[in-house]
């Protein structure tokens, strides 16, 4: 092991994250600024003071909403999350649109989860379908890039389908499947947000071989404006929300089925996480995650341990999923190999908008809206 190696004696972040700090006591700033953060509203509030702001929301939804077809829209992956806000909010009355982006790595289960869970539920379904061969270019282009950020391009699209089709519908709020409990850390030298288009573009620029086109994305100053009035609303923020929970009441409510794996939704997103990243990156994005379920006392720090112990999955597993992503991709495994070998690199050795006005003004737009 690294002799220069520590890990937090909280949560189980570790210095695969190159920007982590530790005090005197040994404990990371990711649980330090997460566990600071739980003691502020909504989280500090009791299960009535939730439900009181809760309920304050909805009808304020419900309100702007009158009279048109929908009062807000919600994102669907077929994941637990997306699939208990479906929900959730048609259980507090709401109407949604169901808004899916088919980037061309669902898998047969999430397809039928999110066909059965709308059906159930009486949700309609908008579906923005990526041009697959301009996709692909731009995911050759990321992996070429050798950044860690293989997802960038797909939240990107979807940040840019929902902005786009609330617009289209005139739907002021999205409901987001965003929790602090389950997903408070992530390290940004592990990838980086979806938002900075600027980054995506130079990076297909250097490395790509098509014009994007037909790609859906932002444009950071009319998103700031758009932001003034589409709000983003991570509800479930204003629940006690518990993964475990809630993957009982969908399997029971809806007839959702789980997935064998994390993020076994997406077979791109999927290999990304248990191989790529661990492989060519040292970053194990199970570690942050497990360490997020810790702060909000979901889980013990001893489980999370034994959990990163256990492997994802198995030589013939991978090999079989390696094949079917490079056929996918069209480039053959030597081809993969060479770019896993590549000179990692971060997002912030292309272009990108970390220091920019816009950038600025956007964040002041998200303090307006009061994302929550």
């Amino acid at each position: 092991m690294d002799k220069n190696y520590k890990i937090c004696n909280y949560c189980i972040m570790d210095t695969s994250d190159p920007d982590i700090v530790f005090d005197n006591n040994n404990q990371c700033n990711h649980c330090k600024t997460v566990l600071n953060r739980l003691k502020q509203e909504p989280f500090n509030l009791t299960e009535e003071e939730k439900e009181k702001k809760l309920m304050e929301l909805v009808n304020k939804i419900k309100k702007d909403g009158k009279n048109k077809k929908y009062d807000c829209l919600i994102g669907v992956s077929g994941g637990v999350d997306s699939t208990y806000v479906a929900y959730f909010v048609k259980k507090l009355g709401l109407r949604p649109l169901a808004v899916h982006l088919d980037n061309g790595w669902d898998t047969e289960l999430s397809v039928n989860n999110i066909e059965l869970t709308l059906k159930k539920l009486n949700i309609d379904l908008y579906t923005k379908v990526l041009d697959w061969e301009e996709f692909k270019d731009i995911q050759l282009s990321f992996l070429k890039s050798s950044t860690p950020g293989l997802d960038v391009p797909t939240d990107h699209a979807i940040l840019a389908t929902l902005i786009e089709t609330a617009k289209k519908f005139k739907i002021n709020y999205i409901l987001s499947g965003i929790n602090y409990n389950t997903e408070s850390i992530l390290p940004l030298a592990w990838g980086n947000n979806g938002i900075d288009w600027k980054n995506i573009s130079a990076i297909q620029k250097q490395f790509g071989t098509k014009k994007i086109k037909h790609f859906p994305h932002l444009d950071l100053f009319k998103t700031s404006i758009d932001l003034l009035t589409i709000k983003q609303i991570n509800i479930l923020n204003y629940t006690n929300y518990n993964k475990n929970d809630v993957v009982k009441i969908i399997e029971s409510e809806i007839g959702w089925k789980n997935y064998k794996t994390k993020h076994g939704e997406s077979t791109l997103t999927f290999f990304m996480q248990a191989y790529i990243l661990p492989v060519k990156f040292n970053f194990d994005k199970r570690r942050a995650h497990l360490s997020s379920l810790i702060c909000s006392n979901q889980i013990t720090r001893e489980y999370a341990l034994e959990q990163m112990e256990k492997s994802l999955y198995t030589d013939s597993e991978i090999k079989e999923l390696t094949k079917l992503v490079c056929d996918k991709l069209n480039i053959t495994a030597d081809e993969f190999t060479k770019l896993m070998k590549l000179k990692n690199k971060k997002y912030t050795d292309y272009p990108n908008i970390d220091n920019s006005l816009i950038l600025k003004i956007l964040k002041k737009g998200y303090k307006i809206i009061k994302f929550s």
